[in-house]
């Protein structure tokens, strides 16, 4: 018997379990149902107007000068003095002596070429005076017209033409003994200076470079689309703002468009323009808050375009694909195609697509679809939800 009943009893604990657990089961109740709630998305909103704008065009540029020269030597010789301002980086003034070569021998040249001249000069009177005394004593010559060898005619030439030959040699002495002096062809800056004091130099020796600071040059790449924002393609004449940053704080200045290069790059494909800026080192006329536009700075520019109308400018992150959500009057979705004028690093310029008083989305519309229903930030839900987890409750309170 306690055989069976050790053999028996996990059948008897297995029966009094399912038995519990259908108990269990049958007095368990149902979870309440409750409507699942369809959630609005809520999105911030635009307000776009159109207006009239200039569609600008953003570039880029190093600052060149516009001239530019190679200090050359006419003549040679030993250097005897240097400008202390043919430095690199000084600053001089036209006509400004930078070098002096040893003059001693062009002197000799030139005074030289002077006693020549006098000599000519002394020659040729001599025979005007010849030529006079030939003319008295050939007056009664009964056979004709006198000879011209015998009115001293040819040697008359030829005194004069030494008299030039003379002249022409003291010109070029004179010359040679004033480029013994370098100096700046116009105002500008030195570049760089290859030369120092008693070095001797021959003829052509470069003794340094000089940058013009009168004008200043940037050449401003656009593609051949952006030319058709110029008012002109042929002669682009509109200003431009250039901007940089020097001593850890941004400066601009003004300059204008002059000229295109007219020539696609083989290499980018883009066209160059070229701006100009007046007196980019102040030397005119310099206020406390100006720096100079230096040579060699990478600016940014801002190319004044075309006036158009009927445009509307968005933030570059509220059009995706071409496309711009438009909040109805009813608060749903309208996913509309745009026409894009022209892009720049912020905006986008829109033509022909909205209209004044429309609302855009700025809220990513990548989860938005057209008809969908959504609540502006800011607006008060229309709709009060009374929430209670007796409805007993609810029901005693509306028959008291």
């Amino acid at each position: 018997m306690k055989r069976i009943l050790r053999i028996l009893s996990p059948l008897f604990i297995l029966v009094v379990f399912i038995g519990l657990a259908a108990v269990l089961l049958s007095t368990q109740q149902a979870p309440e149902q409750k409507e699942e709630q369809v959630k609005t998305p809520i999105i911030d909103i635009l307000t776009v107007e159109q207006q009239t704008v200039s569609l600008n065009l953003p570039s880029y540029g190093v600052v060149s000068p516009k001239y530019k020269t190679q200090l050359v030597t006419e003549v040679q010789g030993r250097l005897v003095s240097l400008d202390p301002s043919f430095v690199a980086g000084g600053i001089v003034q036209q006509g400004q002596a930078l070098a002096q070569i040893e003059p001693s021998d062009y002197q000799a040249d030139f005074i030289q070429a002077e006693a020549t001249l006098a000599q000519a000069n002394a020659a040729l009177n001599e025979e005007i005076a010849r030529g006079e005394v030939a003319k008295i004593e050939f007056k009664d010559f009964d056979n004709g017209l006198p000879p011209e060898l015998g009115l001293r005619i040819p040697q008359l030439k030829k005194e004069q033409a030494n008299v030039k030959y003379a002249k022409a040699a003291l010109a070029r002495a004179q010359r040679n003994l004033e480029r013994t002096v370098i100096r700046a062809p116009f105002d500008g800056i030195i570049k760089a200076r290859n030369v120092d004091l008693g070095q001797y130099v021959s003829l052509g020796t470069n003794l340094g470079e000089l940058y013009d600071i009168s004008i200043a040059e940037v050449r401003l790449p656009l593609t051949n689309n952006d030319l058709a924002y110029l008012e002109s393609v042929d002669n682009p004449d509109t200003s431009v703002i250039l901007s940089a940053s020097l001593a850890g704080k941004s400066f601009t200045w003004n300059g204008n468009i002059v000229r295109s290069e007219n020539v696609i790059d083989e290499q980018n494909r883009m066209v160059y323009l070229v701006a100009e800026v007046k007196d980019p080192y102040l030397r005119n006329q310099r206020s406390e808050d100006e720096l100079p536009l230096k040579y060699g700075s990478f600016v940014t520019a801002i190319i004044k375009g075309r006036t158009v109308d009927g445009i509307v400018k968005l933030p570059r992150y509220v059009v995706r694909q071409d496309q711009v959500a438009i909040v109805k009057d009813d608060n749903t979705i309208e996913i509309r195609k745009v026409n894009i004028v022209r892009t720049d690093i912020e905006n986008v310029f829109i033509k022909d697509s909205l209209a004044t008083g429309e609302r855009v989305s700025i809220t990513d519309i990548s989860n938005l679809v057209s008809g969908q229903k959504v609540k502006l930030l800011g607006e008060e839900s229309e709709e009060v939800e009374i929430e209670s987890e007796d409805p007993e409750a609810i029901s005693l309170a509306g028959e008291q």
